[in-house]
C-alpha cells in the first residue's frame, strides 16, 4: 500500500481552524468538506483564513508557492475559458506572467 506524500490539508486547516479561528468554520465548510483537495483549494483556504493586506508577507508566500500538473492544466483551462491574456490570468491568480508563459510553452496549450 502506498501512502501519498503530501500533507493532510484538509486535517491540517480544520485543525487550525478549530484552534485559532472557530469564527471561519462556516466560510471554509465547503471547501474542506471536498473529498480531495487541490492546490488551488489550499491557496483558497489559506487566504480565506490568514486574510491579511500585508503585501510583503504576500509576496514573500509567493515565493514560495508550487503548482502540480494537474493545477497547472485546471489555469491554463480557465484561460481558455474565461479567454484571458497571459497578463489577466498571471494578475487573476497572482502568478508571474513569465510563468504563465512557460507553462504554456511546456505544455503546448
Amino acid at each position: 500500500m502506498e501512502k501519498s506524500l503530501q500533507p493532510d490539508y484538509r486535517k491540517i486547516y480544520k485543525d487550525i481552524i478549530t484552534r485559532n479561528y472557530p469564527d471561519k468554520r462556516e466560510v471554509c465548510q465547503n471547501i474542506l468538506s471536498k473529498k480531495h483537495l487541490s492546490i488551488l483549494d489550499v491557496i483558497e483556504v489559506n487566504t480565506l483564513i490568514f486574510n491579511n493586506g500585508n503585501k510583503s508577507s504576500n509576496e514573500m508566500n509567493q515565493k514560495y508557492r508550487s503548482y502540480d500538473i494537474p493545477t497547472i492544466l485546471k489555469i491554463l483551462d480557465y484561460q481558455k475559458i474565461n479567454r484571458l491574456n497571459n497578463t489577466e490570468l498571471a494578475i487573476h491568480f497572482k502568478l508571474s506572467r513569465n510563468t504563465v508563459a512557460k507553462w504554456k510553452k511546456q505544455f503546448s496549450v
